[in-house]
């Protein structure tokens, strides 16, 4: 798969990805099975017409399918649509779907033979597919996400409502427990991406950017798959409001870098990589900072200097680092210990051991109803880093040697508190630095 920073480099991705092996073997398995299109014909369900034309394809793959398709698309087109929306047996709906895909495998053109319904009709051809994917049966919902897929990629204007609403149909399959499941969700997530159009939608669903990130914080997911979360991400940063709240509202530049560090495979280097370009072209000023926080230059650095067989990746490294170097000396002190701060990251840096930093930008932690030192307060409760805990300490002990009026309302949020428990912290340096913050909270006496 080819990355591209130059414009929108989407446009060299195949049509659609979605290639599952879960899926593939649940198709082969159902695909053989007998149908009663006698019977629904007798039943008057369907017509003669459309059982002949039924007949005409049924159980044909390849280019025996072709052969029959290609001279009619469109009438299969508005046939097999038609059959979604009036017939309701699962293992009918299983086979309609089935047919659908091979239909379409190979061919994206004949996409137009369903998409064209629309001009008659603004529902179709998405409303009885868009009805599948609330399907209780394990195969149906799957297949028609694939159907899905391959006809959002070919429309020239892709429906943002059934976008939406196959979005939260993938944000629900990103929480399953299988992982076949998961795989197939995310290549749908790639593929339809290269719509434009549909990525803000995405930003906007529910929960959805939580489930695609959770994949990589909380999953452990494989190399293929990290690959293909990030790359959601790189797809996602083309857009400029995504570019810019994505890592405040996530936190993924340092979780990037981490993951950067300890890859082993050069392709996920290589998508993040792109997608902290990205991340720095499209907003320079909600980016640069976090990236600094994180060492980023330093390992930019390092990587600089390996050998790669792609050489884009050291074009945008060098990118990186360049903008890094570049504006470092613009980025305030306060604004890389504010996003060093909401990173969750707390190392000993400079600004944590300079008085006069402290001297200067202690209001800053008051602002927006003490917002900072609230997210101070977090660390303190939650982290079982000690050098996390360390910091935090020490920083507020240095926050409330200028601000003595604060103590009653640290109290109130359970800082006193939990700076007493690490005053008995297994670690030394926590210690120390639990004690030091007591003498200010309680004047001096211990």
């Amino acid at each position: 798969m080819v990355l591209s920073n130059t414009g929108d480099g989407i446009a060299e991705v195949p049509l659609a990805l979605v290639s599952n092996s879960y899926l593939d073997e649940l198709t082969a398995s159902l695909r053989a099975r007998p149908i009663p299109w006698e019977g629904y014909q007798r039943a008057t369900l369907i017509t003669q017409a459309e059982l002949n034309y039924i007949k005409a394809v049924d159980k044909k793959t390849g280019e025996d399918l072709s052969r029959v398709v290609d001279k009619e698309g469109h009438v299969y087109g508005e046939l097999l649509i038609n059959l979604l929306q009036k017939l309701v047996r699962v293992d009918t709906i299983q086979s309609i779907l089935i047919l659908i895909d091979d239909l379409l495998l190979d061919h994206e053109e004949r996409a137009a033979y369903f998409l064209d319904l629309g001009k008659n009709d603004p529902t179709l051809p998405y409303a009885p597919l868009l009805k599948c994917l609330r399907s209780e049966d394990d195969f149906v919902p799957l297949k028609a996400s694939k159907i899905l897929t391959t006809l959002l990629c070919a429309s020239h204007k892709p429906s943002t409502e059934a976008a939406q609403e196959l979005f939260r149909w993938t944000t629900a399959q990103l929480q399953s427990k299988n992982p076949a499941v998961v795989d197939l969700a995310v290549q749908v997530l790639e593929s339809v991406f290269r719509q434009r159009d549909v990525r803000p939608v995405y930003w906007h669903t529910p929960q959805a950017v939580d489930a695609l990130a959770r994949i990589l914080k909380i999953d452990s997911p494989t190399p293929q798959m990290q690959y293909q979360v990030i790359y959601c991400f790189w797809i996602l940063t083309f857009n400029t409001e995504i570019a810019q709240e994505l890592n405040r509202k996530y936190d993924v530049i340092p979780q990037l870098v981490e993951i950067a560090k300890s890859a082993i495979k050069e392709k996920v280097i290589r998508v993040i990589v792109s997608t902290l370009r990205n991340l720095v072209e499209k907003a320079p000023e909600a980016n640069l900072a976090a990236m600094a926080a994180v060492k980023l230059l330093p390992f930019c650095e390092n990587l600089s200097t390996r050998k790669w067989s792609d050489a884009e990746i050291l074009e945008d490294v060098n990118y990186l680092k360049a903008e890094l170097e570049e504006n470092f000396q613009t980025l305030t002190t306060f604004e890389v210990y504010q996003a060093e701060l909401l990173s969750s990251r707390l190392t000993w840096s400079p600004p944590h051991l300079s008085d006069l930093f402290w001297t200067k930008n202690w209001r800053e932690l008051k602002k927006e109803n003490y917002a900072l030192l609230r997210v101070l307060a977090r660390l303190l409760s939650t982290s079982s880093d000690p050098v996390v805990l360390s910091v935090a300490a020490s920083d507020i002990g240095q926050y409330v040697k200028r601000d003595p009026s604060s103590k009653k309302f640290l109290q109130e949020i359970g800082v006193k508190q939990r700076i007493m428990e690490l005053m008995s912290h297994p670690d030394q340096e926590v210690r120390y630095n639990s004690v030091n913050s007591s003498w200010s909270l309680i004047g001096g006496k211990v």
